[in-house]
């Protein structure tokens, strides 16, 4: 994850950087909006008023942040140690069979706040088991990490399958999916909370899990600057060879950063699974674990950053929805170029702009020594 740039303070790294990236990649997209023959400057406005415009909106979009912070987290913590984890999606996966595992073992004997550390325990452990075999592999048998966690993806996907169809269904019931659980397996809604700022969430599941990603940014925080295992997972990151040389093992970090990272992407599961379907079904998922890897790439693997990212993502696809209904010559597909063109500049492009931004922050740091030194200097 090393760049070979000059160093800029954090506020730059992952505030100004990235702004500057995701207003290039809305301009492009205007351009794309204003070729099909619509006014971007009205889809923008569409777009952000069905994001944030009206309650139900915001629940959304907080219900898509959800999801988006714990697999943005998962792909920032093996960044740092110069690792590619691409199996969120499958990790998730893995979680989600945690979270119905316990709910469904809990849901009719206890209320739903002892449900939830179980189930957060359970998610975290199967995403974390399933990130083990790829982590062992790479650690041991130098199996590329992206090669074999992709892999497990698919693997976990005909698990889910075979276990939904053939063990977890009711008897009877032709739905490949569990029974849905009791009150003590389901998360609360955020409606309460939308009340007393008088608004109305509707139908939008957004849930108390959005606290539990918000202390995972704490977690990864503290874990990855605050601790001697991050600071090892860190140095491997920046450099493998001078790790070894100063005697980390590099077989250590890479399992037990990828257990973290796993276990960060099972978490997702709580925000769907006991949150929103309140019942264990197929491709809960949705693609969030590969929306995880933008977000991690444009929040610079920093969990402020991952944050804020995630919350952009969760306005595309909530307010794209809105746009997609409201402009119908744009369709679900224009949002999906939309999104990558968000992807493009963040991701394979985030350093075109960083030189530039580099020598404008020199200059005005120049500028300001020299300001101070002349004050100093006058009588």
């Amino acid at each position: 994850m090393s760049a070979p740039f000059e160093k800029l303070p954090t506020w730059v790294e992952v505030g100004v950087i990235p702004l500057v990236n995701v207003v290039v990649a809305f301009l492009v997209a205007g351009l794309v909006v204003l070729f099909i023959g619509e006014n971007p400057l009205e889809a923008v406005k569409i777009l952000i008023w069905g994001a944030l415009g009206f309650g139900e909106g915001v629940g959304f979009t907080l219900f898509y942040t959800t999801n988006f912070i714990f697999t943005g987290l998962a792909v920032a913590v093996a960044f740092h140690a110069g690792l590619f984890n691409i199996g969120g999606e499958g990790q998730a996966y893995l979680g989600g069979l945690g979270v119905a595992v316990a709910a469904l073992a809990l849901d009719r004997y206890v209320p739903w706040w002892v449900t939830l550390p179980v189930a957060t325990a359970a998610a975290a452990l199967f995403g974390a088991a399933w990130a083990l075999i790829p982590a062992y592999l790479q650690a041991k048998r130098g199996s590329h990490i992206v090669i074999t966690t992709i892999m497990f993806n698919f693997i976990a996907s005909s698990l889910m399958v075979w276990l939904l169809v053939d063990h977890l269904s009711p008897v009877g019931s032709m739905q490949p999916e569990t029974r849905t659980f009791e009150a003590g397996g389901t998360l609360p809604e955020l409606g309460g909370l939308f009340h007393l700022f008088g608004a109305d969430m509707g139908a939008a599941p957004a849930n108390i899990s959005i606290f539990v990603a918000l202390a995972a940014c704490v977690f990864v925080y503290y874990f990855i600057w605050r601790t001697k295992i991050g600071y090892e997972i860190r140095a491997t990151g920046l450099n493998p060879t001078a790790a070894v040389y100063a005697g980390i093992s590099t077989v250590k970090i890479t399992i037990v950063t990828m257990l973290v990272s796993g276990g960060l992407a099972g978490l997702m599961a709580l925000n769907p699974v006991m949150g929103d379907q309140q019942r264990l079904q197929i491709d809960f998922v949705q693609g969030a674990g590969f929306v995880g890897i933008a977000v991690a790439l444009m929040g610079r693997a920093h969990p402020v950053g991952v944050v804020l990212a995630a919350f952009l993502f969760g306005m595309l696809y909530q307010g794209g929805a809105e746009l997609a209904f409201d402009m119908p010559t744009i369709s679900r597909d224009m949002i999906v170029v939309i999104q990558a063109l968000v992807i493009l500049f963040a991701g394979a492009l985030e350093h075109m702009f960083r030189p530039g931004i580099g020598r404008a922050f020199a200059l005005m740091s120049t500028s300001q020594r020299e300001r101070v030194v002349a004050e100093e200097e006058r009588p």
